[in-house]
């Protein structure tokens, strides 16, 4: 099956870049209410996961057992950028849960974001497993495995923590276990891959808590959408979409790598999963600001922030307009 177009890039009006896609736009009732493309497909949840795999975190309670503060648990969901506030977070959230650096598995790495990048290789930094987009996540997974008095390799398919986690996937995105695809991600612990119409449905009870059942659960999956509206620069930074969506309390958001994107209206009790072929994020901010636009969003500033982000105009390195984007969403 070919996947559709969802949006095309031109420069001087002839096509550069055709990028091919699948949307999922889904009520309180689990019923479609807007698609394209193959909705049942197996996709990768890559980092949009991360609200998912801290529920465990959560549920055991140690947020309160560690005295941990708001930026510091925000991490758990984060897929931080390296800001000097991230770096800060993090060495202190290491500290509180005494994690010893060298557990962590993810590769070492320097700040994501360029300025912050330059200023941490001026004072004479060097890269650090600390300070990688993941290792709040990785954190999080050591202080569980930690609690709980389980090995240390979190990051196996069969350990306890992984299991939990895809269970609790298989219960909110309501699919049979046999039915997920798994994988490893690229910071090295396994990933998930539901369609696109169930990674909606479990994204729809971070906004419609009342949906599960359990109520351990539920109460995580509460704390886990506030902490994420309470400090939204920590979960991605400014200039990103993330952080830009969940400015808006009404909105629970996360991203991941090649081009899924996950979030859900508290309000109007609706979600949306997506998914570009290419790849890309840079369409990101467009493709949610028109899909807000086709569910007559209310809050118009969050819609300005989207377009603040990214434009339909494409700019030059000079800032002169050489092309443009425009959207198939129909």
């Amino acid at each position: 099956m070919t996947s559709p177009v969802i949006a095309r890039e031109f420069r001087n009006n002839t096509i550069e870049n055709i990028h091919q896609g699948a949307v999922c736009v889904i009520d309180q009732h689990k019923q479609i209410i807007y698609q394209k493309g193959d909705i049942q497909k197996p996709t990768f949840y890559r980092s949009a996961m991360k609200p998912l795999q801290s529920i465990p975190i959560f549920k055991r309670k140690l947020v309160e057992q560690y005295h941990l503060t708001g930026e510091e648990t925000a991490l758990f969901t984060a897929s931080q950028r390296g800001e000097l506030y991230h770096e800060e977070a993090l060495l202190s959230l290491a500290n509180k849960i005494r994690i010893v650096e060298d557990k962590l598995i993810c590769n070492e790495s320097y700040p994501l974001n360029e300025g912050s990048k330059i200023a941490y290789i001026k004072s004479n930094k060097q890269k650090r497993a600390f300070l990688h987009n993941c290792a709040g996540k990785h954190m999080g997974f050591l202080a569980y495995v930690k609690e709980q008095q389980l090995d240390e390799n979190y990051y196996d398919l069969s350990h306890p923590l992984q299991q939990e986690i895809l269970s609790i996937v298989a219960t909110l995105s309501e699919t049979p276990k046999h039915d997920i695809v798994t994988g490893i991600d690229g910071c090295g612990v396994p990933v998930f891959a539901v369609p696109l119409y169930n990674m909606a449905i479990s994204y729809l009870k971070f906004a419609y808590p009342s949906m599960i059942r359990d109520e351990e659960t539920k109460d995580a999956v509460n704390q886990i959408a506030q902490i994420m509206n309470d400090f939204p620069h920590i979960i991605a930074s400014h200039r990103f979409i993330c952080t830009a969506l969940l400015m808006d309390r009404n909105i629970v958001a996360k991203g991941g790598a090649q081009g899924v994107y996950c979030l859900a209206l508290k309000k109007e009790k609706v979600s949306i999963a997506l998914k570009v072929y290419s790849g890309t994020e840079l369409l990101w901010p467009l493709i949610v600001a028109e899909l807000l636009t086709k569910l007559n969003y209310t809050n118009t500033k969050t819609i300005d922030r989207l377009y603040a982000l990214r434009s339909s105009v494409i700019l030059n390195d000079h800032g002169k307009e050489v092309g443009h984007i425009e959207l198939d969403l129909n």
